[in-house]
């Protein structure tokens, strides 16, 4: 059974004229979160990543298993003012306009090999945003992970004109 089965589209959420992929359906099934972990660690198995990073909050719930089942460390990329120690922050902008993700200062070291999760990509601000912020604490992305890719609304385009490839494991074809 393909990834997209397990995933919900909800029409007109949170707008008009959006359709909304919602993941929480994939998670309600053991079968399928074990597949996308599954798919995700045998992806990767093979790569040297010191750290996953993990972008607030739906990334949080991919990259933890992934992380443990790799043997890595975690990195939490948070919505400002949401990590209690020393941070950076990266603003970049929204569809209803600017936010701000930050990382703790001490949470990647320089040199570090990073693989960047979160659970959709669309236009690809939030990742561009992240990748920016592993990059000023030194860390080298490997690669950027998502449940799902949204091809039309061009975010993996975006992440490559900054040297940073990507990969999904499902796409969903319109917004």
């Amino acid at each position: 059974m393909s990834l997209t089965s397990y995933i919900r589209t909800i029409p007109d959420y949170p707008q008009k004229g959006v359709q909304f992929r919602d993941i929480t359906t994939l998670l309600h099934h053991p079968a399928g979160l074990k597949s996308a972990i599954d798919q995700l660690v045998e992806h990767y198995r093979d790569k040297k990543i010191d750290r996953i990073a993990v972008i607030e909050s739906r990334g949080f719930l991919l990259g933890a298993p992934l992380a443990y089942l790799m043997g890595t460390g975690l990195v939490l990329i948070r919505k400002k003012g949401k990590l209690p120690a020393a941070t950076i922050g990266e603003d970049y902008d929204m569809e209803y306009g600017t936010s701000t993700i930050e990382v703790h200062t001490d949470a990647i070291s320089p040199g570090d090999q990073i693989l960047l999760i979160d659970d959709l990509i669309a236009t690809g601000g939030t990742a561009e945003a992240a990748i920016k912020l592993i990059r000023k604490c030194g860390g080298e992305v490997v690669e950027c992970a998502f449940l799902v890719d949204l091809p039309e609304l061009g975010g993996n385009e975006r992440l490559q004109k900054i040297g940073c490839p990507a990969f999904a494991l499902c796409a969903f074809e319109g917004e």
